[in-house]
Parts: structure tokens; sequence; C-alpha cells
């Protein structure tokens, strides 16, 4: 009876301690902040680059139209934010209707798996740029990178709409907007998970192991390099600033005036020498 006593009275104090309670729910108060922060930097940055690719859509090269895409991808799930800051600062209360929670969702995967796909992209294009370039050469064209945009926006489409037919909310009520769903169909959303994350980032994330990975041995393996490589190299060096200069007026002005004055100074030495005395 003595032992009984004993834990009901440490039992007692235990429940009537005055230690304050840990809150976890910390949506509210950071998560809105943070998406507002997002959406203005984000919304800002990817217009900016979108525009200038815009600006130059003939110039477009093939790793350009994949970035092009990424820029979209991530307007795309931007534009959701607004919606979710609501969500998060009503204590994740969602009250724009299910089939809005549902279409917002979507635009986060198409984000996410759309941005995995091009960045895959475009670590193999850059894997046969540096390893097989003369067999690529001429092969590859800003066409060809189009229409693999347009595949890799079917797939992420396609292994993306079944989340829309599992249950996000509670009907058009207020209340949870779900990123999976609700606790009757987990078990059910589990397998597709895990045959989406298969296909939509474990196969790509080894094909991008795979590209870098390559690269690396190939080029650690060249302990020499030919001398039209050097040659190359330094071309390369050489002609990069031209991509400055080029459409550039102010640059272009600045070393107008830079060649005149050395031009300038080369006659005032060549006049200078001519009139000092022969001794």
């Amino acid at each position: 009876m003595n032992n009984t006593a004993s834990l009901q009275t440490l039992y007692d104090r235990m429940n009537n301690t005055s230690c304050p309670r840990v809150s976890f729910d910390f949506t509210t108060t950071f998560l809105p902040p943070v998406f507002i922060l997002v959406f203005i930097i984000g919304l800002v940055a990817n217009g900016l680059g979108l525009k200038s690719l815009l600006q130059n859509w003939k110039k477009l090269g093939i790793v350009n139209v994949f970035v092009l895409n990424l820029g979209l991808a991530d307007i795309l799930y931007l534009l959701t934010l607004p919606f979710l800051v609501v969500y998060y600062f009503k204590g994740s209360t969602w009250i724009f209707g299910d089939a809005f929670c549902k279409i917002t969702r979507f635009c986060f995967n198409l984000n996410l798996y759309g941005s995995i796909g091009f960045l895959t992209c475009i670590s193999v294009y850059r894997y046969l740029a540096i390893v097989h370039p003369m067999r690529v050469k001429g092969r590859i064209t800003v066409s060809h990178s189009v229409a693999i945009s347009v595949m890799v926006w079917l797939l992420v489409g396609v292994q993306s709409l079944p989340d829309m037919f599992y249950t996000k909310t509670f009907g058009d009520k207020p209340g949870k907007c779900y990123d999976t769903t609700s606790k009757i169909y987990v078990e059910n959303y589990l397998k597709y998970s895990f045959g989406w994350t298969l296909i939509g980032f474990c196969i790509p994330f080894l094909i991008m192991l795979g590209c870098y990975g390559h690269v690396i041995v190939v080029l650690c393996s060249k302990n020499t390099t030919d001398k039209i490589s050097r040659g190359l190299v330094c071309l390369n060096s050489a002609l990069n600033p031209l991509v400055y200069l080029h459409g550039n007026n102010d640059i272009l002005a600045q070393l107008r005036q830079l060649v005149q004055q050395a031009r300038q100074a080369v006659m005032h030495l060549s006049i200078t020498s001519n009139q000092v005395p022969l001794v």
C-alpha cells in the first residue's frame, strides 16, 4: 500500500508541475512570413530571368530551353503561395474549397518533380557535351530540347494526376488541406507515393549521379592536354568577354574610348621619340 501511495503521490506531482508546455505549432507564426518572402523574391527573380530569356528567344540554346521550363515550373508554384499563407495564418484551416486545394497540391508536385526532370535533362546534355562532344555536335537542336521539355511536362503531369483523386479536405467545409490524404486512405496512398518517388526522384537522381560521376572520371583520367585543347581553352577565355560586349552599348563606347586613348598615347610617344636629338 505504501508503494502504491508513493507512486500516486509522484504521479500527482508530475501532473501538477509548473513547467510550461512546449508548443510545436509554429506554422502559424513561422510559415506565413517565409512564404511571403519566398513569393516576393521568387516572383521577381524568375520574372526577370524569364524576361531576359524571352527577349533573346532566337538566341536560346539547348540548356536555356530547360532553364526556361524550370522558371515556368517555379512560377506555377509561387502563384499558389498566397493561398497557403492564408491557410497557415488561419491555423491550418483551408477556406478555398476542395477543388482548389487539390490544384494547389498538384502545382507543388509539378514544380517539384518537373524541376527534377529538367535538372536531369541539363545534366545529361552536359554529360554528352563533355564526354561525347563530337558525336552529339549538330545532332541535338533546340527543337529536340523543346520536344523533350514537352515530354517531361507530360510525364510529370501523368504521374501527379492520381494525387488529385485522393481526399484532401473535408468536402467544402473549412479544415485541413492535406499534403497527402486523410488517415482513411493513407495505406493506399503510401503505395502510390512509393512508386511516385521511385520514378520521379530515385531514377533521375541515379541518372544525374551517373552523368556527373562519369564526367569526373573522364576529366581525372586525362593527365595530359592536347595542344589543340590548350588553344581552345585560351580561346574560350578570350571569347568569353564578347558575351558581355554583345548588345551593351555602354561597354562598347568605353572600349572605343580606351582604344582611342591608347592610339593617341602611341602617337604622342612616336612624336616625342622623333623629336629627341640623336647623340
